[in-house]
């Protein structure tokens, strides 16, 4: 199976990045974490997107937040496929990480994620790897089929609910 990549721009975005860590272990996807900046340590980050295909990695999620260039200098230097998770800050309540990430030039796509919802990114993640492992893609089906039930009891009890009113 081919690991996912989990790079923060910093050690600060773990609380917010770690359901993304979650989901992946949830589904059984070995994941590597990383702390590099697109900005404080560029060659890193090159480095990384560079080799990650030779690494094992299929899909690289890249949190950051504020100006959030991590996932686009991931895109720019790998072909895999690079989830953008914008991360919240304090001035402008992640908006200005979010627009940074669906902003890309064209030739260097970045998937996105709402504004600290690392579980999608997680989620999504699973569903590129599942491409092109059955395995992966029989318990991501599974896990649809759980939030279905799970839905329409909610819905069963919602008109129960109803009945009362």
């Amino acid at each position: 199976m081919k690991k996912a990549a989990i790079i923060m721009g910093s050690d600060s975005d773990l609380p917010v990045v770690r359901k993304a860590a979650e989901v992946l272990k949830t589904f059984g996807v070995p994941f590597e974490m990383r702390v590099m900046s697109a900005h404080r340590s560029p060659a890193e980050v090159a480095d990384f997107a560079k080799n990650a295909r030779a690494n094992g990695f299929g899909v690289l999620i890249g949190a950051a937040g504020m100006a959030a260039h991590l996932a686009g200098a991931l895109a720019a230097n790998t072909t895999l496929p690079v989830i953008a998770l914008p991360v919240k800050a304090k001035a402008l309540e992640g908006i200005d990480a979010l627009l940074s990430s669906v902003m890309m030039p064209p030739g260097v796509p970045v998937a996105t994620v709402g504004i600290d919802c690392a579980a999608n990114a997680g989620y999504l993640a699973v569903q590129i790897l599942a491409v092109s492992d059955d395995e992966l893609a029989g318990k991501y089906e599974d896990f649809k089929a759980a939030q279905h039930a799970k839905n329409l009891e909610a819905d069963k009890k919602m008109q129960e609910t109803v009945k009362e009113i």
